[in-house]
């Protein structure tokens, strides 16, 4: 099992996930993707989360900010949406997305999981 499937193996079984993806943001595809939902098309949220983090990172470039984006949060009334760009040489221009219930999860632990699963991963 190669490390881009651990790491999507390892992301679905934080609690309250509904999918999971690893994006090129580069292209807007999802090299990978997990989920337990019919009604959140991975495909569809890797493409549109890829604008949210290009926008960032050109707001980001026009402030003179030089820091590295840690995760992005989107809170919904059901849901938790989590775009976290992977910051190692070996996945650089890819992000981690998670959806998650958020009735079911724990946003903090959920974070904490998906920095060290990023930090993980080799692509």
């Amino acid at each position: 099992m190669s490390n881009l499937d651990l790491a999507l193996k390892d992301m679905m079984s934080i609690d309250g996930a509904i999918g999971v993806a690893v994006v090129d943001y580069n292209s807007g595809m999802a090299l990978g993707q997990l989920g337990s939902s019919k009604a959140l098309d991975l495909q569809v949220a890797a493409a549109g989360n890829t604008e949210v983090v290009r926008a960032k990172l050109r707001t980001m470039e026009q402030l003179a900010i030089k820091e590295e984006i840690e995760d992005i949060l989107i809170s919904i009334s059901s849901q938790y949406h989590i775009i976290r760009p992977v910051t190692g040489r070996k996945g650089k221009g890819l992000f981690l997305y998670m959806a998650l219930d958020r009735a079911r999860a724990n946003l903090a632990l959920a974070r904490h999981r998906l920095r060290d699963i990023e930090e993980n991963l080799e692509v």
